[in-house]
């Protein structure tokens, strides 16, 4: 038993075995995760966000205030390490007493796989999978409710790490410098997560609102388990923010309908489950999805598509260089405009996910 929950076990005995309630602390490791997490624990608690507004998860260094919420965690949840493979031992070492829970591999979850290719033809998306279900690779089902989530606290994270030693302190006001990707440079120990690799899996699953629907149920379960006391507000929480983003869904695709026409290039291949559960396929990406920097070769590819097929727009991201895009729009004719899978500009909290989602479609669409 973790030393956080014999202390509540042994506070609760002391007082004559009366209940003795606590609500879970929560770390979350982006802010769209954070967004579903945030609305499933409204009126009961907040989460706390691992992955700074305005970096790239894809590579990023922990400030000691976001190890220590990971520290302090009964529960983290993270899209995994197809997203942020830097983040698996530090969870292991700094959680290990958490329970961890990795939303690409919950059940009900749609994946697809990564894609390499510089361009994509109409209909190029890789395989849909779910796990425990088939029938979830159809996004347009209806995704089943996870309560049984409840018996699925991951506690079984028994690792030796005494996360107790890990000598971080908590200190929110770190300054921290930016590359030239506009990645943020924290100066700490835990620097230095050059040469990433990618999974089978394009880990970018929150930009499909199915997939968040479906989390939502993940969420309460897990919640539900640590803190039965109030699991029904869990519930009632995931069940009215997947009535949001049923409403979301319907706003999105009034939207995109008149631009349908439309034909686009984004900066690194993030959209594909958005272009899934919207029918609104990329033409191309200049970067693959772990946002590595592409190949003059690559680059070449984009540009001869863009003239070839008369690209309309070229999207560019808020987290990484902009002169790729300018170098790739030299010559052309194409609009540019910003997406932002992240909502890096928006205010983290419950709010957040469904403005991201309209955000993407706005852009989409004005650029078009």
């Amino acid at each position: 038993m973790s030393r956080k929950r014999l202390a509540l076990t042994l506070t609760a005995t002391l007082m004559g075995g009366a209940a003795f309630a606590e609500v879970p602390q929560v770390a979350v490791d982006i802010a769209p995760v954070h967004s579903l997490v945030a609305r499933v624990m409204d009126g009961v608690g907040t989460p706390d966000l691992i992955v700074q507004q305005g970096a790239s998860p894809h590579e990023y260094s922990l400030r000691p205030s976001e190890a220590k919420a990971l520290q302090d965690a009964d529960l983290v949840f993270w899209i995994g390490a197809d997203l942020t493979p830097w983040l698996t031992e530090t969870i292991e070492t700094l959680a290990s007493d958490a329970a961890v829970t990795a939303l690409l591999e919950a059940d009900g979850t749609i994946e697809l796989e990564f894609r390499e290719s510089a361009l994509f033809e109409a209909h190029d998306h890789g395989e849909h999978g779910a796990h425990g279900d088939e029938d979830h690779a159809e996004h347009g089902d209806d995704h089943k409710d996870h309560e049984d989530h409840a018996e699925k606290a991951h506690d079984d994270h028994d690792h030796d790490h005494d996360h107790e030693e890990a000598g971080h302190d908590d200190h929110g006001h770190e300054e921290a410098g930016h590359d030239e990707h506009g990645h943020e440079d924290h100066e700490d120990e835990h620097a230095g997560h050059e040469g990433h690799g990618h999974g089978a899996h394009d880990p970018h699953a929150w930009l499909s609102p199915q997939n968040a629907m479906t989390w939502l149920n993940v969420i309460a379960g897990q919640l539900s388990a640590a803190d039965p006391d109030n699991a029904g507000a869990y519930f009632a929480n995931a069940a009215a923010g997947r009535a949001e983003i049923e409403t979301l869904i319907g706003e999105v695709k009034a939207t995109l309908d008149p631009v349908r026409a439309g034909q686009f290039i984004v900066f690194h291949d993030a959209y594909q489950y958005f272009e899934e559960d919207f029918d609104f396929p990329a033409s191309g990406a200049i970067s693959i999805g772990d946002a590595s920097d592409p190949s003059p070769a690559r680059i070449a590819e984009i540009q001869a598509r863009i003239a070839e097929q008369g690209i309309d727009c070229v999207l560019a991201e808020p987290q990484f260089n902009p002169g790729l895009v300018a170098t790739v729009l030299d010559g052309t004719e194409a609009k540019t405009g910003i997406l932002d899978p992240l909502g890096s500009s928006l205010e983290p909290g419950s709010a957040l996910y469904p403005q991201l989602i309209r955000n993407l479609s706005a852009a989409l669409a004005g650029c078009l």
